[in-house]
């Protein structure tokens, strides 16, 4: 998305600063070479040569270096593919907004024909203000200027009463912005995602679980809501922090809890992806009491669980698209095409405990998406945020159909 592209990182001073820094790796790590402006506010929260470091090139804080070299704004600005302002302060917007030029990276903005994006900064009071409003409302309308709106782009996570987005959630917002055609596709469209484990209650302190961490199905929902889709992620026990606000959250401990959110939920869904872990068997009987440790030790009588995904393939109804998931320790393939027709799903998204790399809990994964026509999709194994991106783009494909 961002491979190759040049970007001129500008900051103002905030004390959001220190997210600029995140962001900027992030940029890096996507494959952008990055030059950082810094207005002589924003050293006084960060030194320039955190951003140096990490983007490879020095930063540009005044219009002359200290060895007395002129740096030119008119080639900072031709050279950009594109300028991010983030943090950016109600003073810097202020000055973007009227015309103002008293530092560099403000005449680097003045001179820039390529998109500008801004990531507001500041208090909650300072952003609501009259005035700051007023300066944000004049911003948008201008011709290459890009600012998160209450009404078309609060889906992307980026726009919030002044608290500057998430880096991460930036970096989705951009990569949406080269995306217009999945976008598109997915335009007005309402998905249900489900992700991590469940807990199945033994007595009050004890449970039977899995090692699921939640993390493929809230890239997933995030990659959606990144695309502008209202996602309502209904997930088991995890410890995943900075989940898009924009995303709709189900927390749940007990299958039978999970059952429930998803039964009420799948109605109003024209895509559900349901790559939770949920358990198969639960005790028959959960103790009031802890139970004490015996020497001739615990026996559990267990019973299933409510299968959820097979309870969905029978609601499911012309135009809602149902997608599952298969972890599987052998017949890999065999298993997870006889899942996909047992349970009436359009596709199915299988991976293997036997490649490595690919099991629960981990940062990647590696899978083979097979679709109800015994169409077969096999991937390399990636990060799960790119095999998010993967799965949403198939699913695109599908809508296309």
């Amino acid at each position: 998305m961002l491979q190759g592209k040049k970007i001129v990182l500008g900051i103002t001073g905030s004390i959001a600063a220190y997210k600029a820094a995140i962001l900027l790796r992030l940029l890096v790590k996507a494959g952008a070479e990055v030059k950082v402006i810094m207005t002589p506010a924003a050293k006084d929260f960060v030194t320039p040569l955190t951003y140096s470091t990490l983007s490879k090139h020095p930063v540009y804080c005044e219009f002359s270096s200290a060895d007395g070299k002129w740096n030119n704004h008119v080639e900072l600005a031709n050279w950009a593919d594109l300028i991010i302002i983030a943090p950016a302060s109600a003073n810097s917007i202020a000055k973007m907004a009227n015309g103002f030029c008293d530092n560099l990276l403000l005449a680097t903005y003045l001179s820039a024909s390529c998109p500008v994006y801004v990531a507001p900064a500041m208090d909650r009071e300072m952003y609501i203000h009259p005035s700051t409003r007023a300066n944000i409302e004049r911003l948008k309308s201008f011709k290459n200027i890009i600012i998160p709106t209450e009404e078309g782009e609060l889906a992307s996570g980026l726009y919030g009463e002044g608290r500057m987005a998430e880096p991460e959630h930036i970096i989705a917002f951009l990569s949406q912005k080269k995306n217009d055609k999945n976008q598109q596709s997915l335009a007005g469209k309402k998905a249900l995602v489900t992700a991590g484990p469940t807990y199945e209650a033994i007595d009050p302190v004890r449970f039977i679980g899995n090692f699921s961490s939640g993390k493929m199905g809230v890239a997933i929902a995030e990659r959606f809501a990144a695309l502008g889709v209202a996602v309502t992620l209904v997930h088991g026990p995890i410890h995943i922090t900075g989940i898009n606000p924009a995303i709709k959250l189900i927390g749940v401990t007990s299958a039978q809890e999970m059952y429930d959110a998803c039964m009420k939920e799948f109605p109003k869904a024209d895509i559900t992806v349901m790559s939770a872990a949920v358990a198969d068997f639960k005790p028959l009987t959960k103790a009031k009491e802890k139970i004490k440790k015996a020497d001739a030790g615990l026996i559990l009588k267990l019973g299933h669980t409510q299968d959820i995904l097979t309870e969905l393939g029978k609601k499911k109804k012309a135009g809602q698209l149902l997608v599952g998931f298969a972890l599987e320790t052998n017949n890999e393939v065999k298993n997870a095409k006889e899942k996909l027709k047992r349970k009436n799903l359009d596709a199915i998204v299988l991976n293997s405990t036997r490649n490595e790399g690919a099991g629960p809990g981990g940062d990647t994964n590696k899978i083979t998406i097979i679709d109800k026509h015994n169409k077969t999709l096999n991937f390399e194994l990636k990060p799960k945020t790119e095999v998010a991106e993967d799965i949403v783009t198939y699913i695109v494909s599908c809508l296309k159909k």
